[in-house]
């Protein structure tokens, strides 16, 4: 073996690493996001902002069988993907969608799931035109769209 050759890591080096790495995204991305939509629920359904919304986007979110406050998940999703499961889950907890609703809303959760920060994590280092950057930003909610439709077909058909 030569001096510039590197040896082969242990497969238990390997997972070490890998659930350290695991446990960075987890503690410094997924469970702040989550916690802060708990935590913006909460403070919407209190204020009477989360009604407000609810019958505002009512007629909207109605038209895939789903309650106004629904929204709420989609803008969390569209900001952090762990925001919007948080949003989702806590709107669960406190009454405000069912488990089908829920079921109804989560590909579009992951269809266009933390598009804003991926934007500028990843648009402006590779270098993406501004006139791209648009198109970029609304096809993933244009998609989102129809899986709630898709998902009412699936769903609520029964």
């Amino acid at each position: 073996m030569s001096a510039h050759a590197k040896a082969k890591p242990l497969i238990t080096d390997v997972f070490v690493k890998g659930a350290f790495q695991g446990w960075e995204i987890c503690t410094h991305s997924t469970i702040p996001n989550v916690l802060m939509a708990f935590v913006l629920i909460k403070i919407l359904n209190l204020s009477g902002i989360l009604t407000l919304i609810g019958n505002i986007c009512g007629p909207i979110m109605g038209l895939f069988g789903l309650p106004g406050e629904a929204i709420t998940i989609l803008l969390g999703a569209w900001m952090s993907m762990g925001g919007g499961v948080g949003v989702a889950v806590a709107l669960y907890d406190g009454g405000g969608i069912t488990g089908p609703e829920m079921g109804a809303v989560i590909p579009a959760i992951y269809l266009m799931g933390s598009q804003i920060q991926y934007m500028g994590r990843c648009l402006g280092v590779i270098g993406i035109q501004g006139s791209d950057i648009l198109k970029i930003m609304i096809i993933p909610p244009i998609v989102a769209i129809l899986s709630l439709w898709v998902m009412k077909v699936i769903v609520f058909a029964v």
